[in-house]
């Protein structure tokens, strides 16, 4: 008998130790007085181990279940071969990861960089300094990613965009089709803060890896990425930028975010 309860002690050990997760939280944001989905994937966690983690944010009208379903589908395989937890919060369709001046409860950067991160750091196993935390997005996440990734600079160590929308000037017919009015109103009044180019400043001192890539056929981001990567360029910022074949679709960015990915890990193995 002794002996069989030492062997049931054994295996629940074993898999306290060597089970993975995927964990659907609802995580409270203060700022927004509401909770937002998030999903949590970790590798096999090992005891008095700590891990570094990414944050990875949707496009327009994605959502983090169909992240691990279809836009990235070997996530929760790339988990455990990077020993990496990944964070994917749920981007409420259109909120482009701005802190709203005409929505009070669409406060996204605040949430995705301030106190997600402190919820994660406080109840994950996870490395919670700069040099192991990363945020990446493709799309709307891309946007989304590179501005609050530069913003919290003291908090991200290396920020990633795949087919970004860099530009709102360039989205043109796109700015009210994407339902970027809905969270900072008319174009003509925007606040310039919000756009991209005001952070290339805060860049050039920000000790931050960058990796930029889009697709030669996506009609849409490719110019506005380029024009991106040039001033990049001309501020002398180091920078990783990538162009490969393909368009604004979910064969190109599975590929893509997928790369950014094993990038990502040779960074927190540095």
């Amino acid at each position: 008998m002794k002996k069989f309860i030492s062997i049931v002690l054994i295996l629940t050990a074993f898999v306290q130790v060597s089970a993975q997760k995927i964990i659907h939280q609802e995580v409270f944001s203060p700022k927004m007085n509401k909770k937002i989905k998030t999903i949590i994937i970790t590798p096999n966690l090992l005891p008095d181990t700590t891990y570094p983690s990414v944050y990875i944010l949707h496009g327009f009208s994605g959502n983090p279940d169909r992240i691990i379903k279809e836009d990235i589908p070997d996530l929760v395989q790339k988990a455990q071969e990077y020993k990496t937890i990944y964070v994917l919060p749920d981007g409420d369709y259109s909120s482009w990861y701005v802190d709203s001046p005409i929505m009070r409860d669409s406060q996204y950067q605040t949430f995705i960089g301030k106190e997600l991160v402190d919820f994660i750091d406080k109840n994950y196993p996870v490395k919670a300094e700069k040099k192991s935390r990363g945020i990446l997005g493709w799309s709307m996440g891309g946007y989304g990613a590179t501005n609050i990734g530069v913003t919290y600079n003291k908090t991200f160590g290396i920020v990633g965009s795949s087919c970004g929308a860099l530009d709102f000037n360039s989205l043109k017919e796109g700015y009210q089709k994407y339902m970027v009015n809905r969270v900072l109103g008319p174009l003509e009044f925007l606040n310039p803060n919000f756009l991209t180019d005001s952070k290339i400043k805060l860049m050039a001192g920000a000790d931050q890896q960058y990796i930029f890539d889009c697709g030669t056929d996506d009609s849409q981001m490719i110019t506005m990425n380029r024009d991106f990567h040039k001033k990049l360029t001309e501020a002398k910022i180091q920078h990783l930028y990538i162009e490969s074949l393909g368009g604004h679709v979910p064969e190109y960015w599975s590929r893509s975010l997928s790369e950014q990915l094993a990038l990502f890990e040779r960074f927190f193995k540095k």
